[in-house]
């Protein structure tokens, strides 16, 4: 579905990532594991065309995105939902709105359509007696289960996650876990998972890619990283996970 060749990137004399190779296939959870600063957010910037790399290329279901132009990646992006680490909910409107918002604006859809659209999300989400409710009277694990429910409702093939569960407690942990679990048991989706907390790769991650001063140190499964013998990759099955914030 995407996959990232030899990609680097600078900003001014500062190097952000190095010779990345990531390939994140559709059907499986990618988690992109590594400390605040390493790049990780970088790269779904680049996975939607955000930023541009200084070297290398970018690849969306078989189509390089390296140097298309704005109008160009609409359709691209289409293909991939993404909920943001700070949910990017519109704060006026209810769950409802909030949900149908992109549809209105970009799809020709009659209102039974985006209706339907909408209760699905709902559903999936797990906001049903909530569809009246501003961001500001849900909870945080609700605001981000919306933004996943929102991230959805183009119907895209892969979905990307910015630290999805930063700052929640622990049963509103649980619940988003379960929520993005299924978009792979229930809806079959691929989604891309950058995340700092060893913990939700484990729970989650059909594969781990791990950062390390913008390189790739390691790629295989959750259990293959105790076979490592890379400093950085054991010292984040061993610190706790504050360490690595």
């Amino acid at each position: 579905m995407i996959q990232l060749q030899n990609v680097s990137l600078r900003y001014g004399d500062r190097t952000i990532l190095r010779r990345v190779n990531l390939t994140a296939r559709d059907g499986e959870i990618t988690a992109v594991l590594g400390p605040s600063g390493s790049g990780k957010s970088t790269i779904l910037k680049l996975m939607l065309g955000l930023i541009k790399p200084a070297g290398g290329r970018v690849f969306v279901k078989g189509t390089e995105i390296t140097h298309m132009r704005e109008d160009q990646l609409f359709p691209i992006r289409k293909a991939m939902g993404m909920v943001f680490q700070g949910n990017a909910l519109f704060d006026s409107l209810n769950v409802v709105d909030n949900l149908s918002f992109f549809l209105r604006e970009n799809l020709r859809l009659d209102e039974r359509e985006i209706a339907a659209r909408v209760r699905e999300q709902v559903r999936f989400a797990g906001l049903e007696g909530y569809e009246h409710q501003l961001p500001d009277k849900l909870s945080g694990g609700m605001r981000k289960r919306l933004a996943i429910g929102r991230a959805l409702i183009f119907d895209p093939s892969m979905i990307l996650l910015d630290e999805p569960t930063v700052g929640l407690d622990p049963i509103s942990t649980r619940r988003v876990i379960d929520v993005i679990r299924n978009l792979r048991e229930e809806k079959g989706l691929g989604a891309v998972l950058v995340t700092h907390i060893i913990s939700d790769v484990f729970a989650l991650a059909d594969r781990v890619v791990v950062l390390y001063q913008g390189e790739v140190v390691f790629d295989g499964t959750p259990n293959q990283m105790y076979e490592s013998r890379h400093p950085f990759v054991e010292s984040f099955l061993t610190e706790p996970e504050e360490a690595m914030a």
